[in-house]
């Protein structure tokens, strides 16, 4: 469901608006009550709810270290069988 910010030309009122795509475009201000509420133009902003491929392929996994090879690599000096 995309996220909508607001300004208000009147009072200068600012707010971000959860709305789905089908819901129409607000115009009065809720803090003035003016018809002078607009849709700005910002970077696109969505949230994303449930589960679902983002949030089991795209989390964070931690990196396993690469193999030790002759104490280099991941192995501190010394620490390698093969040194």
């Amino acid at each position: 469901m995309p996220i909508y910010e607001y300004r208000c030309t009147s009072c200068g009122f600012q707010k971000e608006h959860l709305q789905k795509l089908s819901d129409p475009t607000l115009s009065t201000c809720p803090e003035c009550g003016q018809e002078t509420y607009s849709k700005l133009l910002s970077a696109a902003g969505f949230q994303l709810k449930g589960s679902g491929w983002y949030a089991t392929d795209f989390k964070s996994k931690p990196a396993s270290p690469p193999p030790c090879q002759g104490g280099e690599g991941a192995c501190p000096s010394g620490a390698c069988s093969g040194s």
